[in-house]
């Protein structure tokens, strides 16, 4: 999805960043290097077009927010720093705060949530800062700031929404414009929107040509919902497994720059994402994060428009969580699109696997899943890996040429994050008490005692026939669950479910269910 902003023709905002950030150039650097860009050359050649990053992750804290943390913290009063600092941060800002106290000599409080991944605790505790975890996200972490910032009289540094945050960060922006390649676009990710911010007010107001576009996950899409709705909007909830930008509510210092600079806003979703963290590695042999692979995520879709264009990314950090790399590995063939799911139906005779495999030929097998479940048909999950759509759809012609039936389950949710982890299984339900298997989707909070809640709110009234859950390294992961329903009103089991404090969504009818699991 993309979202062309009406620019409001004036700098009415915009317009006083380019003395703060000329005057943050005084004191960033304290902390922050002038960061290289990249020429990927690889991903150039796979995408037509001369594709640069500019390398954020090779900050001392292997993100940008060094910049704009010390600069707001630089600036404060005596007065202010000497009652020392409070901040919420889900890991980068949290350690760009860090940096700054410890560079300072200012006491330091961090509130971040439960959920905060293990390496960025690890590396703001070293830093000196004391830790305090609370809620399940940045934006319940704030709250808590705020209400210990109060009691205790801290001074709060906001994470982005704050004038002195946004230009310490733009002057990621002047340093672009220092490298003196004449880009086309350039590609920023969005979270509370200061990075985008600090970038197109200074690039706005000096290469008024250069197209600037804020790239969000469409899990977290606060900057979307905010420029539909022309005001601020709280999300209910927000996707964490690119926590780095999983903020519920864009900033307003920051859309009021946004609205002013930016020419427009796209989205991305996870696969595209993991495949983005996949490009940069290739090209740079860093592995970044999926926030900070986000940016080229929202490029990559943008360049297959054109050839022949000079489009950077900010590469905007580093500090992955090492537990989301399978599912980062897994996942990236999709993103790329050169992964496809296949369910197929042999003969549940001799031979059967040998004469399948044949119609493959040399195209990558990536897995085959299959466990017999009578006597006549069976059903294989095939993963292949294609060079193009083209050769998937010849795959699919020679298939159909051979009268073999089959289903495209490559955007098949229970498929990808379920399915092809557990076929083989079917439910032997006691058919004389009228029981039938319900089947339902939702997200499971990775937390300690989060299986024990869930299961303690359910009960033992129903009876669980099926249950999968993959931990992936983020703050909430997919469940699939399957419930013995014995009731003729069949939304008992919804309101029970409600209880639980999970939100599920029935996928009895869900084809890949129907053909492996029921």
């Amino acid at each position: 999805m993309r979202l062309k902003i009406k620019k409001t023709g004036t700098y009415r905002y915009s317009k006083k960043y380019l003395k703060l950030i000329k005057n943050a150039e005084a004191c960033v650097y304290d902390v922050a290097i002038d960061s290289p860009t990249t020429h990927a050359i690889n991903l150039s050649i796979k995408e037509n077009n001369n594709i640069y990053l500019k390398r954020e992750d090779l900050q001392p804290i292997f993100s940008f927010k060094n910049r704009g943390a010390y600069n707001k913290i630089k600036n404060l009063s005596d007065k202010k720093k000497s009652y020392g600092i409070i901040a919420a941060s889900a890991g980068n800002h949290a350690q760009g705060v860090a940096l700054a106290c410890k560079k300072l000599k200012i006491e330091c409080n961090i509130v971040m949530p439960v959920t905060a991944p293990e390496n960025k605790l690890n590396s703001v505790k070293r830093l000196g800062a004391k830790i305090t975890q609370f809620g399940e996200n940045l934006a319940e972490a704030l709250v808590k700031a705020d209400e210990i910032s109060k009691k205790k009289k801290y001074t709060f540094v906001h994470p982005f929404d704050d004038p002195y945050t946004i230009a310490g960060q733009g002057t990621v922006g002047k340093e672009i414009l220092q490298d003196g390649i004449d880009y086309d676009a350039i590609f920023v990710p969005v979270g509370g929107g200061g990075l985008l911010a600090g970038i197109s007010a200074w690039v706005r107001q000096h290469k008024k040509k250069i197209k600037i576009i804020g790239v969000e996950v469409d899990d977290s899409a606060c900057l979307t919902e905010a420029l539909k709705n022309n005001k601020r909007v709280l999300l209910k909830k927000v996707g964490l497994f690119a926590d780095g930008v999983a903020v519920s509510q864009v900033g307003k210092n920051n859309l009021d720059v946004i609205k002013e600079c930016v020419d427009e806003v796209m989205i991305v979703n996870i696969d595209e994402v993991c495949a983005a963290v996949k490009d940069i590695f290739e090209d740079t042999r860093v592995l970044s994060e999926p926030s900070g692979a986000v940016a080229l995520a929202g490029l990559k879709k943008y360049s297959k428009r054109i050839s022949g264009k000079n489009l950077l990314a900010v590469s905007s950090g580093a500090n992955i969580n090492f537990q989301k790399l399978g599912f980062i590995v897994e996942r990236s063939e999709l993103g790329e699109n050169r992964e496809k799911i296949l369910s197929i139906k042999i003969p549940e005779k001799p031979g059967s696997f040998l004469k399948l495999a044949k119609v493959f030929g040399k195209l990558s097998v990536t897995e085959f899943n299959y466990r017999k479940a009578d006597d006549k048909d069976a059903l294989v999950l095939v993963g292949i890996r294609t060079s193009s759509e083209k050769s998937f759809i010849k795959l699919k012609q020679k298939l159909r040429k051979l009268k073999y039936k089959f289903s495209d389950y490559t955007s098949n949710e229970i498929s990808n994050d379920h399915l092809r982890h557990m076929v083989g299984g079917r439910a032997r339900l006691n058919s004389d008490s009228g029981s039938i298997e319900r089947i339902f989707n939702g997200e499971f909070p990775e937390k300690p005692g989060a299986l024990l809640n869930f299961l303690e709110k359910f009960g033992n009234n129903w009876n669980i026939s099926l249950f999968h859950y993959r931990n992936i390294g983020s703050a909430y992961g997919n469940i699939l669950i399957g419930i013995e329903d014995k009731n003729s009103d069949k939304s008992k089991l919804i309101k029970h479910l409600e209880k639980s404090g999970t939100v599920f969504k029935e996928e009895s009818n869900n084809k890949a269910y129907l053909d492996f699991l029921k």
